[in-house]
């Protein structure tokens, strides 16, 4: 039995690759029914951690009766999910109007890197281009170095699968007031553009310097950044307020009016070299002792394998392990219709008649491809 806040919506899942699928696994994990459509039976795996909770299905969508089929299925569905690039779903025949007319609550969600539209539209793509394009990789980095790409987390996962989560929830919400649907173009040069507002804010201000390790959250603070420690690991600062940044120097030992001359940015890279001798004096655990769980804004630096170790994240148990594999729990949490990991990830292919059947195809459909 799913359980969740989006408990009872069915989502029709197009599979592809990255935030699409994580952005599946998200509605998954709020309990909707997600139905994710695959070309061939290649694939699936425990490990294939953003296919939890959900069912799959074979279709060959280049063939008319599995076409039907899926416009069956979308007749039930409150939400489809596709990435695919601009007009690959219209020559398939199954583009927005089409399923409008079978489907007109349907809310209809894109994901692409650049749009539906705009004169890159139809060019291939990755993570690092998007945030490229944006003014978000240009900001992150060491001063004097080059730009530092931040894993996918920026392009893919926070200014794709995550706007199209919100867009589609938010669409599928005024479905149910108006009760006609709509497209939800998830762009994710405009998601990452949206993450950066804080800092073009900054930058309109005269407060933000496009020197990369210049400004106050990019590295160029001494009292934001990450330090080695002794034992060759690394320990991280975040001292902003002043209120914080004056325990930062009583727990660390510092003395001398000129370290309370705090946002003199002249001074930075002074005390920069001094922080990092500092923190070379003691290895992790030990400043850990000093500092963790103080209003330093202080925290260990800790690899994949380490951080389910963590106690805090134990006690919210912020990862689980499932069938072997330690993954990232459900978030956010709720209160009274409580999330939780629906089942581990299918097979391709693995729920095909099973979940056609659920789904309200005929079993004489259902049995004329399988």
């Amino acid at each position: 039995m799913r359980s969740g806040p989006l408990s009872g919506i069915k989502v029709l899942e197009f599979a592809g690759i990255g935030p699409g699928p994580f952005c599946g696994m998200l509605l998954a994990d709020m309990g909707a029914d997600v139905l994710r459509i695959d070309r061939n039976d290649k694939g699936g795996s425990k490990h294939d951690i953003s296919g939890r909770g959900k069912r799959s299905i074979i279709l060959n969508l280049k063939e008319k009766n599995y076409i039907e089929i899926c416009l069956k299925l979308i007749e039930k569905a409150d939400i489809l999910q596709e990435g695919f690039r601009p007009g690959v779903m219209e020559r398939l025949g199954l583009g927005p109007d089409i399923c409008f007319d079978r489907n007109k609550k349907l809310v209809y969600g894109r994901m692409t890197g650049w749009g539906q539209y705009g004169s890159l539209s139809d060019a291939a793509g990755h993570d690092i281009n998007y945030i490229s394009l944006t003014g978000a990789l240009d900001s992150i980095g060491r001063k004097g170095r080059k730009p530092v790409p931040p894993l996918n987390l920026v392009g893919d996962f926070g200014g794709g699968a995550l706007y199209l989560a919100m867009g589609m929830i938010a669409a599928l919400y005024q479905s149910k007031v108006s009760g006609e649907g709509q497209v939800v173009d998830c762009a994710m040069t405009d998601g990452s553009a949206s993450l950066m507002t804080m800092f073009y804010g900054f930058a309109s201000s005269g407060v933000w310097k496009e020197e990369r390790g210049s400004n106050l959250l990019d590295t160029g603070a001494h009292f934001y950044d990450v330090y080695e420690t002794s034992d060759n690991k690394y320990v991280s600062v975040g001292s902003i307020e002043p209120q914080f940044y004056n325990l930062l120097l009583e727990k660390a030992g510092i003395e001398g009016e000129s370290f309370k001359d705090q946002m003199n940015r002249d001074l930075w890279p002074d005390f920069k070299i001094k922080m990092e001798e500092l923190f070379k004096l003691k290895t992790r655990d030990e400043w850990c002792k000093i500092m963790e769980g103080t209003d330093v804004c202080f925290s260990p630096v800790l690899s994949i394998s380490e951080a389910p170790k963590h106690p805090h994240n134990i006690e919210r148990e912020t990862f689980v392990e499932l069938d072997g594999v330690v993954q990232p729990n459900v978030a956010p949490r709720f209160s009274r219709t409580e999330s939780k990991i629906q089942g581990q990830s299918p097979l391709n292919g693995q729920d095909t008649e099973e979940s056609l059947l659920d789904w309200g195809i005929s079993e004489e459909e259902v049995n004329s491809i399988l």
